[in-house]
């Protein structure tokens, strides 16, 4: 089980940042999906698939920082490069069902195949047969098919949750008053059409609140369109924020309905979107691949991430 007390208690612990969507053993292979689709192999599934015993790849991973400098790093170093990923570790830590488990990407999975299998002084034939699959079979479609995970239900999930909060909040808004989040609906479509998933993980419309309320009070609003008023927002009973439900929120003026929706064109989806958008890359709840798609649908122009596999 997975002790938070360790990361207090041992020097450069870290809790495990992503979560386990599905997992499976298939043709002995352990592998699956982190809840922000990326597909993974576990580490023994990896081994197996390299042709290794499990405690060398470990070994290998937990000692990278030494072993990237060593002559079997340096050719793997050479071909993560290739592959395009620069990150100083090999694995995501990531949680399944209470256990800890290190998740190995596309990228280095398919670094570590090839060199066990063409540039190792001991080619293993299963990372020969493993390659060559791969190379056939995208890596992404060949887990996805294996466990059964459809990112099509995703984006339908995705709807649904913002389906459901919509009607939640269609009738506790009070007469005269708008919400935050029924009005940034022209921002959550196109992110939801670009592969965001929406979810209690996912929540924009507390960023564009808060970022809103500064604004409303910097602007002293409050005179030139009249007292905001509070109103209990409710999440889904699927939600964990429905636990401390409702939620205070502030419901503004319809008379400052068109000053919300410039200053959300203008000044958030153009400044503050993309730095929100980095922070759910680095807590992994989206690629950076979908952050800049999501980032052309609104301004048609790419922006700069963090390091790291898309």
């Amino acid at each position: 089980m997975l002790d938070r007390k360790k990361a207090e208690l041992v020097p450069g612990y870290q809790v495990p940042l992503f979560r386990v969507e599905k997992q499976i053993e298939f043709d002995g292979v352990e592998m699956g999906v982190l809840d922000n689709g990326i597909p993974f192999l576990t580490e023994s599934g990896l081994a197996r698939m390299c042709g290794i015993d499990r405690k060398v790849l470990n070994r290998l991973a937990i000692g990278w920082g030494e072993e990237k400098f060593k002559p079997r790093g340096k050719q793997i170093s050479q071909l993560l490069e290739e592959h395009g990923y620069i990150e100083s570790i090999l694995f995501l830590k990531s949680e399944n069902k209470g256990s800890e488990i290190n998740a190995y990407t596309e990228p280095v999975c398919l670094a570590l195949l090839e060199y066990y299998a063409f540039q190792a002084d001991d080619p293993r034939p299963e990372a020969i047969r493993a390659f060559r699959a791969l190379a056939r079979l995208t890596f992404r479609k060949f887990i996805y098919d294996a466990v059964g995970y459809s990112p099509e239900q995703r984006i339908l999930d995705s709807w649904r949750h913002f389906h459901d909060r919509v009607d939640i909040t269609s009738t506790s808004v009070p007469f005269g008053f708008f919400s935050v989040f029924r009005e940034i609906a022209v921002m959550i479509v196109p992110m939801i059409r670009s592969g965001i998933l929406i979810s209690d993980r996912v929540v924009p419309d507390i960023s564009v609140g808060k970022a809103w309320s500064e604004y409303w009070k910097a602007s002293n609003f409050d005179v030139s369109y009249g007292e905001r008023q509070k109103y209990d927002h409710e999440y889904p009973p699927y939600y964990p924020q429905a636990k401390s439900n409702p939620q205070p929120s502030f419901a503004y003026p319809d008379s400052a309905l068109g000053e919300f929706r410039a200053w959300l064109v203008k000044t958030y989806i153009a400044n503050k979107f993309p730095a929100y958008l980095l922070g759910q890359t680095k807590k992994g709840n989206v690629t950076q691949l979908i952050v800049n798609k999501a980032i052309e649908s609104f301004s048609g122009k790419l922006i700069a991430g963090p390091s790291g596999t898309q």
